[in-house]
């Protein structure tokens, strides 16, 4: 780190009491530093222009923003005023209430309040004064009550913006300073009221109830990814930001016990982003809060659907549905991504296990495209009611690359990949594609793009079924996207 970058200030007492409060974990976990760092730099002009952000990851960043010492912010995120998705997006939400609500599960919806309004005073004043914080919080709650009305359960999460803390709680913040992750604290503070509402729900009272206890349990590090960012751009570092953690555990119970103790399965499952990852105790808050065991399923590098996908194909969800699924969120995400609604619906589903195959192969994929199913005999393989089950041999394949060809010509390339930090199941099942003028089609091949050469082979299995017609739940979606 550049000598000029940081100023080493002496020990404050806050870093003195931090000291203090972690001697009694272990050595390593009380490296916390014994210095305060003062703001480290301003950004270079780089930094200003959205064309300095050339790859997808970086596009997530476009533009940096400087506020108060070491804060930036985001202008396309965390400084957004609009919540909102397309017609599209609207009426796949509704589908996928829907869905779900005729498996008999629950789905909360924890839908974040961006790091703009919830930190809005941490900019410089004026940047705050060009930020509309009043249209961004109204079409923050308006988007809340859109996902009402569709039937999902929407805790209210507004009451965490505009965040103003008490003088003696500095290092409480609900968003890191230079990352886009909420600190174990803005966690606590969400799943309070996440709890408050879950425990509200007529479903919650049958299930079995269990005490649970949080502790800090040491210090964690974060090089945000807003700093490494700045750095790339400007070639400066940041001051590692050292926050608590916090793990919690059922009350009174030997830790080493049955996980679930006498409860069986837990009837609430939590989905969601590295947000509700193990660091920052998510899922740990909301056991504590609503008093009842969960089942995490969420991984860091999940995004939107990771977590999702990867529990609806799984034996837990086929056999044991929960009663209640929090899913977790943020802006960031497009709401009207048509193929991975395609892949949530047909897993709801669960692709075609156990039903009759149209047609079915089994094969040993060689490198380039390989011809997987013909359509020889002219069935009616019309998009609307049919839906694809790939599954190879080989769990870690993360990518399919498959090539939809259709009696009149037309074909549809379709790419699906899977987060590198899941354990998968080589499975990748979808619904045919029935957006705009695409339901009437009726498909003549499937081919799929093999392993790359000198690789190994890759075996697959395939199938096409029809797909289950889940029942509408009434709810109106036209008027939702005006």
């Amino acid at each position: 780190m550049h000598p000029h970058m940081i100023k080493l200030l002496s020990l404050s007492g806050l870093t003195l009491g931090i000291l203090a409060a972690s001697s009694g974990v272990r050595a390593d976990e009380a490296q916390a530093p014994t210095f305060t760092a003062a703001p480290c730099c301003n950004l270079c002009p780089e930094a200003h222009d959205a064309k300095n952000y050339t790859t997808r990851y970086q596009q997530n960043f476009t533009t940096l923003v400087q506020a108060q010492g070491d804060w930036l912010f985001r202008t396309q995120e965390d400084l957004r005023t609009e919540f909102d998705t397309s017609p599209a997006g609207y009426k796949r939400m509704q589908q996928l209430h829907d869905a779900f609500k005729s498996k008999g599960v629950e789905l909360v919806v924890v839908y974040q309040p961006t790091r703009g309004l919830v930190n809005r005073n941490k900019l410089n004043p004026e940047e705050k004064a060009r930020f509309d914080f009043d249209k961004a919080l109204g079409n923050y709650k308006s988007m809340l009550g859109r996902f009402a009305k569709m039937g999902y359960v929407v805790p209210d999460l507004s009451p965490l913006t505009n965040e103003q803390l008490p003088e003696e709680l500095p290092a409480h913040d609900f968003y890191f300073r230079g990352d886009q992750h909420w600190t174990p604290y803005g966690a606590q503070r969400t799943a309070k009221i996440v709890a408050a509402k879950v425990k509200q729900m007529p479903e919650f009272a049958d299930i079995p109830k269990r005490e649970f206890e949080t502790k800090r349990s040491g210090r964690m590090g974060k090089t945000g990814t807003l700093h490494n960012m700045a750095g790339q751009l400007c070639g400066t570092s940041y001051a590692i930001q050292y926050m608590d953690q916090f793990t919690t555990e059922p009350k009174g119970e030997a830790a080493d016990g049955d996980l679930f103790g006498d409860t069986g399965n837990p009837q609430i499952t939590l989905v969601g982003t590295s947000h509700s990852g193990k660091n920052y105790n998510f899922a740990g808050f909301l056991e504590q809060e609503i008093g009842a065991d969960i089942l995490n399923v969420a991984f860091p590098g999940g995004g939107l659907e990771g977590s999702m996908l990867q529990y609806l194909g799984s034996d837990e969800f086929q056999k044991t549905p929960p009663k209640i699924l929090i899913w977790e969120f943020s802006p960031l995400y497009r709401l009207d991504q048509e193929t991975i609604y395609r892949q949530m619906m047909a897993l709801l589903d669960n692709g075609c296990e156990g039903k009759p195959a149209q047609m079915s192969a089994s094969t040993t994929l060689k490198p380039g495209k390989n011809e997987l199913m013909v359509n020889s005999k002219n069935m009616d393989l019309r998009n609307s009611s049919h839906q694809v089950d790939i599954r190879f041999a080989d769990p870690s394949v993360k990518t399919l690359q498959a090539t939809l060809w259709y009696m009149n010509g037309r074909h549809e390339d379709i790419k699906i990949d899977k987060p590198s930090t899941s354990d998968t199941d080589g499975r990748f099942a979808f619904e045919l594609r029935t957006d705009e003028d695409w339901a009437s089609q009726n498909l003549l091949a499937v081919e799929v793009q093999g392993p790359e050469a000198g690789t190994a082979a890759q075996k697959v299995e395939a199938k096409i079924c029809t797909r289950n017609v889940f029942p509408r739940g009434g709810q109106q979606t036209a008027q939702l996207g005006q």
